[in-house]
Parts: structure tokens; sequence; C-alpha cells
């Protein structure tokens, strides 16, 4: 079972390698929409930055249209995702939130 990460000194050892992506991220959280920027997606995760901290363990959903480079396909993929917030700090003026992707949707 996957440990959740609560507290921003833990940490975990990561598995799946990530890639620097700075996509626009729309996502529906328990706080409402909240609108963000990715810093690095991977087939487990991502990290984003937004002006909004949602509260650790809450869920998220938002769909995100992977660019077709990096899908190595002819067009662009969205892929709808279910997923949790496991931390989140503030690094200079900056938020940054690290969520898990619970399950996920490929829609060509």
């Amino acid at each position: 079972m996957a440990q959740r990460l609560k507290h921003k000194d833990e940490n975990p050892v990561r598995t799946a390698v990530r890639f620097p992506i700075k996509l626009a991220l729309h996502l529906n959280s328990e706080l409402g929409p909240i609108e963000a920027v990715t810093e690095n997606i991977s087939a487990n995760g991502l990290l984003f930055v937004s002006d909004v901290l949602p509260d650790v363990d809450s869920k998220i959903e938002f769909t995100i249209a992977m660019p077709s480079a990096v899908m190595g396909s002819s067009r662009d993929v969205k892929i709808y995702c279910v997923g949790r917030v496991v931390r989140h700090h503030r690094q200079g003026d900056v938020n940054k939130v690290a969520a898990v992707i619970d399950e996920y949707i490929l829609k060509a």
C-alpha cells in the first residue's frame, strides 16, 4: 500500500520518472475551481503551482491536455484524472502542491 505524505519533511521514494512540463491546469477541488500551472508530471502524480493551497488529503479532479510530442501521437491527448493532494509548501512567493493520481481516463 502506498504511503501518504502528510508533512513536507517526509521524503518518500519516487519510482516514476517525472517530466518537467509547464501546462495550464484547471482543477476542481473541495475549495472550488483552482487555476494552476504544472511544474512536473509523472505516471503517478504531478507538482503544480497555484495561488490556492488545497488541504492535504483533499480530492482533486482535472483534465490535462498532454502535447502530442510528449505522448508520441499525431494529436494532443486529454487525460481526465482524479487524485488527492499529498503535500504542499510555500517556496518564496510560490505555492507548490504535490498530488497523486488515483484514477485516469485517456481521451484521444
